[in-house]
């Protein structure tokens, strides 16, 4: 499967943004969708994950509370909402899906996305 990352941009402090990750195909079921951010001269994190074909969803400590993780069966499309942005939150959004391990913040997931930059000002 393909995925096209989109939505990033620049944006005040306490400012939204709401990314997008369009799928090529519809993801199986059984496939975890996450989104990873890896800042300047920082390693690749994990931030959300949704499994495509149940209601769970897992967060970052730093992003509980302010970004939402969702999904639209109809556009094979998941979406990360980002609220209350701070300087912090600067850096290249990576979606990514099928996560080959049990834990979906680890980076094992067998496709990814090209990165969208997401830039903060204060």
């Amino acid at each position: 499967v393909q995925l096209q990352a989109s939505g990033g941009g620049l944006v005040q402090a306490g400012g939204s943004l709401r990314l997008s990750c369009a799928a090529s195909r519809r993801p199986l079921r059984s496939y975890t969708m996450a989104w990873f951010r890896q800042a300047p001269g920082k390693e690749r994190e994990f931030v959300a994950a949704i499994r495509w074909g149940g209601d769970n969803t897992y967060y970052a400590d730093a992003v509980k509370g302010r970004f939402t993780i969702n999904r639209d069966y109809g556009k094979n499309t998941v979406y990360l909402q980002m609220n209350s942005l701070k300087p912090e939150d600067t850096a290249v959004y990576y979606c990514a899906a099928q996560s080959l391990s049990s834990n979906p913040t680890r980076h094992d997931y067998g496709y990814w996305g090209q990165g969208t930059l997401v830039t903060v000002s204060s």
